[in-house]
């Protein structure tokens, strides 16, 4: 029996969508997959390593891997007016954008590599899970 990893996060749409896969709820033809769990970052990082058969990918991640992974027909999730979204203690001028520290999910996700198209000023960024 060959076993694939399979990379994804914990949240709720990704846990049920591959519960019938990991579980033996479907007929895989001889195919067993080994759940690998982690924030997408993380994922990226294991990924950019080689790590992982079959995983879920930033967008940016994945441009830089388009020589080892193949995007698939279903599973995606990025949608549009649905964030990222720039939030802050107080209410601040955009144009001391450059001068503030953001928190990002990571430097290969999606939501930073949107924060540097919209605000290419803006480089101060601090990695946090």
């Amino acid at each position: 029996m060959t076993t694939i990893s399979l990379g994804f996060s914990p949240c709720p749409n990704a846990t049920f969508i591959f519960d019938a896969l990991l579980h033996g709820k479907i007929d895989t033809e001889g195919l067993r997959f080994e759940a690998v769990l982690g924030d997408v970052e993380w994922l990226n990082q294991k990924a950019f390593k080689g790590e992982l058969a079959v995983t879920k990918l930033s967008y940016h991640a994945y441009a830089y891997l388009l020589q080892d992974y193949a995007l698939l027909n279903s599973g995606s999730a990025l949608g549009n007016n649905c964030g990222p979204l720039l939030i802050a203690r107080e209410a601040f001028d955009l144009a001391t954008l450059p001068q503030k520290t953001i928190a990002i999910p990571g430097q290969y996700t999606t939501a930073n590599f949107l924060l540097s198209v919209a605000h290419p000023q803006a480089t101060q960024k601090s990695e946090v899970l």
